[in-house]
């Protein structure tokens, strides 16, 4: 390889790594490592105040006497439920969001490579009407 082609390859591999670096940025800030740790911590509090609900209610069925009501109980229960669903549509709107933006892009580098590969057929077939053999003369058509 000429200096020329190695040099094209090297910008276009800073080029690539520049915008994996990005696109690791973009997953991290959208769902990386440090959201997985907080969603866990979020389920493991949603599922210990629902038992400690559940608890309470017990406590208060068996007689004992327990500040809250059954009915408030089933009140909290619900809202706490209702709660982690909105959280959880909230999370798959993310998700929808960055795999639609992932495809949006893949689909505009498409269209553009698409692009180049017509302007490179045009180029062939320009190149092959000028060195077409001529029948009738015998010779390569003047350039």
């Amino acid at each position: 390889m000429d200096n020329k082609s190695e040099k094209i390859i090297e910008e276009e591999l800073e080029h690539f790594k520049a915008e994996k670096e990005r696109i690791r940025q973009i997953v991290g800030r959208i769902g990386g490592k440090a959201t997985s740790r907080n969603d866990r911590l979020v389920n493991i509090l949603f599922v210990a105040l629902l038992l400690i609900l559940f608890i309470i209610d017990i406590l208060h069925v068996a007689g004992l006497p327990v500040p809250i009501t059954t009915s408030f109980t089933i009140i909290l229960a619900i809202l706490m439920v209702s709660m982690k669903m909105i959280w959880m549509m909230h999370k798959n709107a993310k998700v929808s969001h960055f795999q639609f933006w992932m495809l949006s892009s893949i689909e505009f580098r498409l269209n553009g490579m698409s692009q180049k590969i017509n302007k490179i057929e045009d180029k062939i077939k320009k190149t092959e009407r000028k060195l077409e053999w001529n029948t009738k003369t015998g010779k390569y058509p003047e350039q």
